[in-house]
């Protein structure tokens, strides 16, 4: 029997996780005994070397792979007997995303893509825009809301993948080299933007970055080796 867990400040929590993949003749275990948790208005960097894991733990902490053992639970809720749609939905209420590429539907505007999520729940558009307006202030992108993605910069595109992360409200942010596409000025610059974020909303955050200026913002920084966190 599946048992949830208090939410008490833990926004996600993960005990032994277990992900293998096949691999030739064999199977590699890729994560391998992972458990972390992260509480409410935390911030945590998990750092390592390129095919250490990171990306992989990521994955399966939002629900988008399943692992092969141990457990998760995503804002109280046990996931390992959650079905499809019942994970995509517990991903699109409490998980928020940014990627190293800003991964924004060109053929929209700014404002339309941060929308974007609210109009999947079901909102009405001008609710969604109402609220995808407020976030982009918050980033300070008000003055290219009608902007389609490529008419902004680097640094603006990541601003925008921001702020549509952060639109649903979720518990936590999971960041995979958010500014590993930026020049060090325009990085700086959303290193500033994700702690002043995590401080005035309250939003937590796992951030895997091979930055050492962004890994010593957060509160914690894990490693990653050869699938182990410490």
């Amino acid at each position: 029997m599946t048992e949830n867990i208090p939410e008490n400040n833990v926004v996600l929590r993960a005990d032994h996780l277990v992900k293998t993949y096949d691999e030739g003749a064999g199977r590699v275990e890729v994560l391998r005994d992972v458990s972390l948790s992260v509480q409410a208005h935390e911030m945590v960097a998990v750092v390592g070397a390129s095919g250490s894991g990171k990306s992989t733990l990521l994955h399966v902490l939002g629900l988008l792979d399943q692992p092969d053992g141990g457990r998760l639970w995503v804002a109280g809720e046990a996931t390992e007997n959650l079905g499809e749609r019942k994970r995509s939905h517990l991903r699109n209420r409490a998980l928020g995303f940014v990627y190293q590429f800003h991964h924004l539907l060109p053929e929209f505007s700014a404002l339309d893509n941060v929308a974007m999520p609210l109009i999947v729940r079901r909102m009405t558009r001008p609710q969604a825009r109402e609220q995808a307006a407020a976030l982009l202030d918050q980033v300070g992108l008000s003055a290219r809301a009608s902007h389609f993605p490529g008419q902004l910069s680097g640094g603006e595109r990541q601003r925008v993948a921001l702020a549509r992360a952060l639109v649903t409200q979720p518990a936590c942010v999971l960041a995979d080299e958010p500014t590993g596409n930026l020049d060090r000025s325009t990085a700086n610059i959303m290193f500033e933007l994700l702690a002043k974020v995590n401080q005035t909303l309250g939003t937590a955050f796992i951030v895997v970055t091979h930055d050492p200026a962004l890994a010593a913002l957060a509160h914690r920084q894990l490693h990653m080796l050869a699938g182990r966190l410490s």
